[in-house]
Order: C-alpha cells, then sequence, then structure tokens
C-alpha cells in the first residue's frame, strides 16, 4: 500500500476551540465544527473543503493500486450471475418476479397470469434509476386486486422516500402520496387505500396515515401519531389473513400495537396492551384470534394467543425456554410458523393449531443461517425459506408439509465457479476475560495452516440484538483465497445465543462487547490463526463503534481496520436530542442527559474522546454526507482527532460518499468495487 512517505500530506482539520459542562465534567471538542449549523443542508466551505481533500487524499493512497483493486471486484463480479432471477412467488392471481439483466445495477419487475399468459415488465428499478447519483427501491407493493403497484424510493440517500402510486395496466403515475415516506405501506382489503408512515424533521417515523387514492392529499387522515414519548417509531403491516392492520409504536426495548380493520381503517382502533418499559409483543391474527410473541414472562419470549374481544387477556401457547429463543412468528391457515435459535442455530418450526404437534424443517450442516421468506399468501401448499452457511452457497426451497419434503428452487449460481471442498467452516467457543463462552464461526481454506504464518479477518457488529448469521458470501471469497481465514464473532450485543446475550451488550453493560471481540481475536491468535498485526477486522455502524472501542484498547493486535459509517461520537450524539436517532437510541446506550452515570459510562469509551497518543494500525473509515443514522462527521472529526493524535506513520484514510447514505453507493456494481477498495486496503496492509 501507498505509505505516508509517498504520498501528499494528510489533511489535518483545524482544531477550533469548543467546550461543554455536563454533571460537572468539562468535555473539549474541537472538530465540533465540522458539523454544518444548517444540518441537514451542508453548504459550509470550511466543512466541505476538509470533506473533499480526504476524499483527495483516498484517492491518492488507493491510484498506484487501481489494478488490485479492479482486479478485485472483477473477481467478485464474476461470482455474480449477471442476468439473475429470483424464483417466482405466487400472490393470489399472479406469478412475481424480479430479474438483473445483463450489465444492469438494478432489478426490473415482472408478473404473469398463475392461469397462464404472456409474463410483462411492471416496474424497471433501472429506468427509475436513470440520471441519478443514488436510487434505492424501498418498497414493492401491488393491491390486492392486482390493479395498483405502490412504491417508495430514495433517490439522495436520505432515507425520505417518495410514495408513488401507478397503475399497473398502464404504467401511468396515479399520485404521488408523500415525499417523506419510510417503512412499508399496506394496502387497504378493498384496494382503495394506503396506509403508511411518514418520518418528521428530526427523521422519526411519528405517524400513520390513510390515504384514499384519487382523493386530495388534504384528505388523508392521521391514524396515529406518537406524541407521549419522542424515542418511540411508528410502524404498520397487515396480519397474515390479510383482516387486520396493525399500527405499532415502539423503541428498542418496549411497545404497543393497535389493530384496525383492513377494510376500514379509519373506524374505532384496538389496542391490543398498553406499553410497559422492557416488555415487546407482536401480533398476528389467524382462525378469529390474535397471536403473540411477546418477552412478558420470559427473557426468550414466549407465544400465546388472544381473542380479539379481549385482546388484553392472553393464554399461553408456547412457554418461555432458557435454551430455545423464540424470535418470531407467522400465522397461516394451517400453520402457526415459528422462527427460533437454539444454542445459536437457526430453527424453522411449522405448529398445528389443533393439536399443538410441531415439526422442524431439517438441516444437517453444524453451523447455518435458514429464514422463513417470501410467504404472502394466507394458505399456501408449501413454505418459501432461504438457507446457506459459510461454504453452501444459497439455496431457496419450498417446504412442502405434507409429504415433510424439501423441493430445491434455485441454488445460487457462481459463473466463475466455485469448489466448496476448497474450504472448511469451523465454530469455536472462545472464553471471554469473564468467563463467558462467545461462538465464533469461521471459513478458511482447506490448506490454511493453523500455525501463526496465516493472515486473520474479524468482522463484528453486536448491537440492537442483531445476529450476524453464518451464512455464505461470494465476496469474502476473495479474502479467503489470499490466504485469509474469515471469522464472524458472534459477541454480545447481538442475540446470537438468545435475547440475554443481547441484553449482556447493551448499557451498562456495552463494555462486553469491545471485550468479547478483543479476547475473540486474542483466542484466535492463540489457536493458531494469525500473530499479532497479522489481524484485519471490520465493522459498520454500531459495528465501526465497535471498531473505535477495539482500537482503542489494543491497537497492537491488529494490521488494519476498516470502519464503516461508524457510530464513534457517542457521547455528543447521546446527549443532542435534536438528532434524529438519538431519543430512540437512549434504551440501547443510555441516556447521558438525565443520567450521570450514563454519562461517565459513554464518556469512558466513545471512540471519538478516547484517541489517545499511542500507535494505531493503518485504518480506512468511510461515511456518507446524506446519512441521516450516523451522520458525516462522526466519521470526519474521529479521523481528525486520530490524526492530531496518533504516533505512528500509518495510513488512515477517510472517504466519504458526497452523494450517498449509511448504505454507500447504490447500484450492485457500485457497491461492489466499494467491497473491492476495503479489500484492497486490507490486503496491501497485510501482504
Amino acid at each position: 500500500m501507498s505509505t505516508t512517505s509517498t504520498l501528499p500530506a494528510p489533511p489535518r482539520a483545524e482544531q477550533r476551540p469548543h467546550s461543554y459542562e455536563r454533571h460537572g465534567v468539562r468535555v473539549e471538542d474541537p472538530y465540533a465544527w465540522l458539523r454544518d449549523k444548517e444540518y441537514p443542508t451542508v453548504n459550509d466551505k470550511d466543512v466541505l473543503n476538509y470533506l473533499k481533500a480526504e476524499n483527495a487524499y483516498f484517492e491518492a493512497a488507493m491510484k498506484p493500486h487501481a489494478g488490485l483493486t479492479e482486479e478485485i471486484f472483477q473477481e467478485m463480479k464474476g461470482r455474480i450471475k449477471e442476468d439473475d432471477s429470483s424464483v417466482p412467488l405466487k400472490d393470489g392471481d399472479w406469478l412475481y418476479r424480479s430479474a438483473f439483466k445483463q450489465g444492469t445495477q438494478y432489478r426490473d419487475w415482472y408478473r404473469r397470469p398463475v392461469a397462464g399468459g404472456n409474463e410483462v415488465l411492471i416496474y424497471s428499478e433501472n429506468a427509475e434509476a436513470e440520471g441519478k447519483e443514488y436510487y434505492r427501491l424501498g418498497a414493492f407493493t401491488v393491491s390486492p386486486n392486482g390493479k395498483m403497484l405502490a412504491t417508495l424510493v430514495d433517490d439522495d440517500g436520505s432515507e425520505r422516500f417518495k410514495l408513488v402510486v401507478r397503475e399497473l395496466a398502464t404504467g401511468k403515475e396515479l399520485e404521488t402520496v408523500t415525499e417523506v415516506g419510510i417503512g412499508n405501506p399496506v394496502w387497504t382489503s378493498d384496494s382503495k387505500g394506503l396506509v403508511f408512515t411518514e418520518v418528521n424533521d428530526q427523521w422519526r417515523s411519528y405517524r400513520a396515515r390513510y390515504h384514499v387514492i384519487g382523493e386530495p392529499l388534504s384528505a388523508t387522515k392521521t391514524l396515529y401519531e406518537e406524541k407521549g414519548d419522542i424515542a418511540f417509531s411508528v410502524g404498520v403491516n397487515r396480519t397474515t389473513d390479510d383482516s387486520l392492520i396493525v399500527i405499532s409504536t415502539g423503541n428498542n426495548s418496549s411497545n404497543e400495537v393497535r389493530l384496525v380493520r383492513a377494510d376500514k381503517p379509519d373506524e374505532p382502533q384496538m389496542l391490543v396492551r398498553a406499553r410497559k418499559p422492557d416488555v415487546q409483543y407482536e401480533v398476528d391474527a389467524a382462525h378469529g384470534k390474535l397471536w403473540i410473541l411477546t418477552n412478558d414472562k420470559h427473557v426468550n419470549f414466549r407465544i400465546a394467543s388472544a381473542d380479539p374481544k379481549s385482546p388484553g387477556e392472553w393464554t399461553e401457547v408456547v412457554a418461555g425456554s432458557d435454551r430455545t429463543y423464540l424470535r418470531g412468528i407467522t400465522a397461516h391457515r394451517d400453520h402457526l410458523l415459528i422462527t427460533s435459535r437454539v444454542d445459536g442455530l437457526d430453527q424453522l418450526v411449522l405448529r398445528d393449531y389443533s393439536s399443538g404437534a410441531q415439526e422442524r424443517v431439517p438441516f444437517t450442516e453444524a453451523s447455518y443461517s435458514a429464514g422463513f421468506s417470501g410467504n404472502p399468501e394466507y394458505a399456501p401448499d408449501s413454505y418459501r425459506l432461504t438457507y446457506s452457511s459459510m461454504v453452501t452457497p444459497q439455496t431457496v426451497y419450498d417446504y412442502h408439509p405434507a409429504d415433510k419434503r424439501l423441493e430445491v428452487r434455485k441454488v445460487q449460481e457462481i459463473p466463475s465457479g466455485y469448489d466448496p471442498s476448497k474450504y472448511v467452516t469451523e465454530r469455536m467457543m472462545i472464553t471471554a476475560r469473564d468467563g463467558a463462552k462467545v461462538p465464533v464461526s469461521i471459513v478458511r481454506l482447506k490448506s490454511f495452516q493453523k500455525d501463526g504464518s496465516g493472515k486473520l479477518f474479524v468482522y463484528g457488529y453486536g448491537a440492537y440484538g442483531y445476529a450476524i448469521p453464518p451464512s455464505f458470501s461470494t465476496s469474502r471469497l476473495s479474502l479467503v483465497d489470499r490466504g485469509f481465514a474469515y471469522a464472524i464473532a458472534h459477541i454480545r450485543g447481538g442475540d446470537d445465543l438468545g435475547y440475554q446475550w443481547f441484553l449482556d451488550g447493551k448499557l451498562r453493560k456495552r463494555n462486553n462487547t469491545f471485550n468479547d471481540f478483543v479476547d475473540v481475536t486474542k483466542g484466535l491468535i492463540d489457536a493458531g490463526y494469525a500473530k499479532p498485526g497479522r489481524v484485519a477486522a471490520q465493522g459498520g455502524s454500531a459495528g465501526g463503534e465497535l471498531m473505535g472501542a477495539v482500537v482503542n484498547q489494543a491497537p497492537e493486535l491488529f494490521g488494519a481496520i476498516v470502519a464503516d459509517v461508524p457510530f464513534v461520537d457517542v457521547l455528543n450524539t447521546m446527549l443532542d436530542d435534536t438528532l434524529p436517532l438519538t431519543p430512540g437510541e437512549w434504551t440501547e446506550w443510555g441516556n447521558p442527559i438525565t443520567d450521570r452515570e450514563a454519562f461517565e459510562l459513554l464518556k469512558s469509551y466513545s471512540p471519538y474522546d478516547n484517541v489517545r497518543k499511542q500507535a494505531y494500525p493503518p485504518m480506512l473509515i468511510t461515511g456518507g454526507l446524506n446519512d441521516p443514522r450516523v451522520t458525516y462527521w462522526e466519521p470526519a472529526k474521529w479521523a481528525a482527532r486520530l490524526r492530531a493524535s496518533k504516533t505512528d506513520q500509518n495510513l488512515l484514510l477517510l472517504k466519504i460518499n458526497m452523494g450517498a447514505g449509511h448504505g454507500g453507493k447504490s447500484g450492485r456494481w457500485n457497491s461492489l468495487h466499494e467491497v473491492a477498495e476495503a479489500y484492497t486496503f486490507v490486503v496491501t496492509q497485510i501482504p
């Protein structure tokens, strides 16, 4: 990789005195000016000049290795079928599918009658994205009568979506319902209207609205607006039997649900149960009953039922279990589909309503990822699901319960070739410093020698109860084939080993997440996967916070760090309740405004606030100017402070996407090229 000695001097952000006092403690923030005072508009010349200078430095550092980036990009592109198509999915009288054409960045959407007839193009993402720097289809839902299509589109990365209704027979746009939609709109059962959610100026999904197609927008009704708690966000969906529209409001730890008739959503609402701290529940409907998944009595959730006439009176159906973590339910006519996890492994279960008998969909690999996927009909003959492992490409199945048969519908095709016999996957349990056993999923070449001579790549996230699945990745092979063992650290903060595993990595236990990652890395080094300094690590968003914390704690372990859209200015963000996500995040990180202990804890690990004068490994940091989740100034301020503090000559790069948001560039090839850039950085720093 280019060393700092062969490059022009890196940008140096000016330090401008700025400080504040909270709970009797003074906090210095000399790079606070990088937040444009007019945000979300960013037009401050000093801010833009600094970001452009960092981008120019990134380009200068990467230019000598453009050939390697292109090589890796072409490898990864060669593993993706360019003219790929989804398995057709039946929904009512139609079969729907999406497809990529050769050379295109985005999908096109098609349908044909179940009874027979020609397939027609009903929506082209490529046509819609033409001429746009960024394009993202956020929702795609056809009306029950099959005549209209509602889409949500974001064309700048801000995640404020335009809700447009089209007539499918002609392709004509009928109306734009809102410019600030989010989530998934829900059609009424008579196809006459839409229930949808909108975000406010703070990018909080704060209300559910009902619009009748063809009526003036001024006649749109607000069904529910969350006014009681600025930390709560509103969402909508429809029960599987299509009888009810569900309006939910909640934060990361508690919620409440209201139900309205799917044919008359503006009639009186039914509150299922009022919100309680740390109690969550979700609701589906079938056979005249409500089916409820809740953690009210057990940390790993239980399943209950209720009569819609008395929705708050719950009868237990499946008790909570210390070993079985119940994660999701879908109420179809013949079975209650249950998604769970046992000992960290996904389980897909069909439960008979009358007998209570349960059957598990069988899988044979020791480590894998599986889930129900795409079952829109209430009474299907089979259930669609997806499966993969770290060595098995994604497979789409239909499970036929009548004869307990898995039918293969599609196996991910890898045009350039893939020989699974070259690779092995392993699952380890590594003991953390407090005695907890942390799962690790690993894929490597069979020829990889665990004698310390190899190279190691460790990926982690560890927040919001999101478990990184041990699933297949074609991109990952470009690292593995270059001699890296690729490990996923299933650290606390995710829910890999149950909901308690999540709770043990949040709020006052947050340091467990960082310590787990460091201890997993040390454990893998001790097991011979690499030596200190021959380890790369990557995480994004909250996983970027993880990168910032571990590189402050144990920089000597790592030879390269990739931190994507990193949430690193934790203390300042959690102190600012005007930012989009802050109030809703207090249940995850703590509220330092009112809680001195939370303030002190956040200050103790916030990566930006804990940069110190020490040697840091080579680092690649990314961000997005329009990102509403992790605002651009977080990675910018962090990079600036690192540059001013670090005592080494290692490369530090900051890349800010000036026309994108949290997910980086849109389009399958644009986003893949960014992965190739990150991998180029890694393999040149750890050759």
